[in-house]
C-alpha cells in the first residue's frame, strides 16, 4: 500500500490503517507494506515519500521495486502528492503520474478519495490519465462511475473501462448493545456531567469549515425545547472533537464557542477529543443518533463509523456520497434546508421505533455491503483481476454503470 499514515491526522491515514488491518487478515500468508510520508510509523511500515522534493516518486518506485509486492494499492488524495515549488506553484500531481509510469512492471490499482460528480477540469484530465496508467481504479460511490460516463464523452473523450466500485470500508466489530452504554459513558467522564441527560444527539468528528456545526447549533435551543413539550423528554448535544488543519482556526473557534453556549444553558456538552481509534466510536456509541451537517464530501470517514455503530443519522443533501450512502442504506434521513433539519431531528428524537428501524437497516447494510470484511474480499478479487492483466498484458475492461 502508498498511502499517508498515522501518526499523521489524516483521514486517508486512518483509512489505510483499517484498511490494511482487513486485508492482513483476508490474506494471512501475505505480508502488507506500507509506503508513507515521512511522519509515518509502525511495523511495516516504509515512511519515505517526501514531497518537498520534486522527483519524490523516484524512491519510491525504487522501494516497489525493492519489495517486488504481489500487488500495489495506493490511497490517492491530491494533497498527498503535490510537489509545490519555490514560487509557491504545484506540479499538478505530476509525480504521482511518474510513479504511476515507474512502476507500471507491477499490478497497480489505485483509490482516489476525491472524485466529484462535476469535475473541474483539471480533476478530469488528472483522472483521465490515472486511469490509463493504472491497471484498475478504485470508486466508493456507483454515481462516481456513471457519472463520468457524461463527463468524459462530453469534452469528446472515451471513457475509461477500468474502473470499479468498491465502497468505503467500515469495521463490523465496533457495536456495543444497550446495556454496554452506560460503562462507555462512565469511561468518557460524561457521568460527571450533572445536567447531562440520558438521551443524546452527536455531533462528532474533525472540527473543520466543511463541516457546519453552526448550523445544528444555531437552533438546537429551539429544538430541545420542542421536543421536550412533545414528549417530556430531556435531550442533550453531545458535540466532540478538535481541529486538525489550522486554516480551520476561524470556524473551529466559531463553532466551538457556539457550542459553549449553549453549554452554560445545559443543553450541550463539548468533549475536546482527537477523533481516532476507539475513542471516535466510543464517542459514537453514547449518542442516539448522529447529525452530520457537511456541505463538501465525496464520501465520508465520519459516516463510515456512523454505519460501524448501526447509528441512524440525519445529514445534507444532495451531497455526494453521503447523500448516495444514505439513499443505499436508507439508515438516514436528509436534509436541504435548515427547516428541515429542524423537523428531521425532532422526528428521530421523538420515535424511538424508528430510530430502531433506521439502526436495523445499517445492521444490514453494513454487514452486507461495507463490512471491512466484505470489501477486503472485492479488493483481494480486483488484486487478482489486475494481475491477470499485467501477467496478460491486457487492459481490463469492466461493464458501465448504465
Amino acid at each position: 500500500m502508498i498511502s499517508s499514515y498515522p501518526p499523521r491526522l489524516c483521514g486517508i491515514g486512518t483509512f489505510c490503517e483499517e484498511a490494511r488491518q482487513f486485508i492482513q487478515k483476508a490474506n494471512p500468508d501475505r505480508e502488507v507494506l506500507v509506503i508513507s510520508h515521512t511522519d509515518g510509523r509502525g511495523k511495516g511500515v516504509f515512511p519515505i515519500i517526501d514531497t518537498g522534493r520534486f522527483d519524490w516518486w523516484k524512491s519510491v518506485a525504487e522501494k516497489v521495486k525493492e519489495l517486488s509486492p504481489y500487488v500495489v494499492h495506493i490511497e490517492h488524495e491530491y494533497g498527498l502528492y503535490e510537489y509545490v515549488d519555490e514560487r509557491g506553484i504545484g506540479d499538478g500531481n505530476a509525480g504521482f503520474l511518474n510513479l504511476l509510469e515507474a512502476i507500471a512492471d507491477y499490478p497497480v490499482v489505485v483509490e482516489p478519495h476525491t472524485v466529484h460528480g462535476r469535475l473541474r477540469d483539471f480533476e478530469a484530465n488528472f483522472i483521465y490519465q490515472m486511469c490509463q496508467r493504472a491497471d484498475l481504479v478504485f470508486l466508493k460511490c456507483h454515481y462516481q462511475k456513471w457519472r463520468l460516463d457524461w463527463t468524459f464523452p462530453g469534452r469528446g473523450w472515451e471513457t475509461p473501462r477500468n474502473i470499479l466500485v468498491i465502497p468505503h470500508g467500515a469495521r463490523p466489530d465496533r457495536r456495543w448493545g444497550p446495556d454496554e452504554i452506560p460503562a462507555i459513558r462512565k469511561e468518557l467522564g460524561l457521568d460527571r456531567v450533572p445536567y447531562l441527560s440520558q438521551h443524546l444527539v452527536g455531533l462528532v468528528g474533525w472540527i473543520q469549515s466543511n463541516k457546519r456545526w453552526d448550523i445544528l447549533t444555531s437552533m438546537w435551543e429551539e429544538i430541545v425545547t420542542e421536543i421536550k413539550n412533545r414528549t417530556g423528554v430531556e435531550w442533550d448535544l453531545l458535540a466532540a472533537g478538535t481541529i486538525r488543519d489550522s486554516h480551520h482556526q476561524k470556524d473551529y473557534e466559531k463553532y466551538k464557542q457556539e457550542v459553549e453556549i449553549l453549554e452554560n444553558k445545559g443543553l450541550a456538552h463539548y468533549y475536546e477529543f482527537i477523533p481516532r481509534g476507539d475513542l471516535y466510536y466510543k464517542m459514537m456509541a453514547v449518542c442516539d443518533f448522529i447529525v452530520l451537517p457537511s456541505v463538501d464530501e465525496t464520501q465520508s470517514g465520519t459516516l463510515a463509523r456512523i454505519i460501524a455503530l448501526n447509528k441512524p443519522f440525519v445529514t445534507t443533501a444532495p451531497m455526494e456520497g453521503l447523500t448516495a450512502q444514505t439513499l443505499e442504506s436508507e439508515g438516514g434521513l436528509l436534509f436541504s434546508t435548515k427547516d428541515m433539519l429542524r423537523q428531521k431531528i425532532i422526528r428521530l428524537a421523538c420515535d424511538e421505533s424508528l430510530r430502531i428501524q433506521l439502526g436495523e437497516k445499517l445492521k444490514r447494510y453494513l454487514e452486507n455491503v461495507v463490512s471491512w470484511e466484505v470489501v477486503a474480499r472485492q479488493y483481494n478479487e480486483a488484486y487478482a483481476m489486475a494481475r491477470k492483466a499485467k501477467r496478460t498484458n491486457t487492459k481490463i475492461e469492466l461493464a458501465m454503470e448504465f
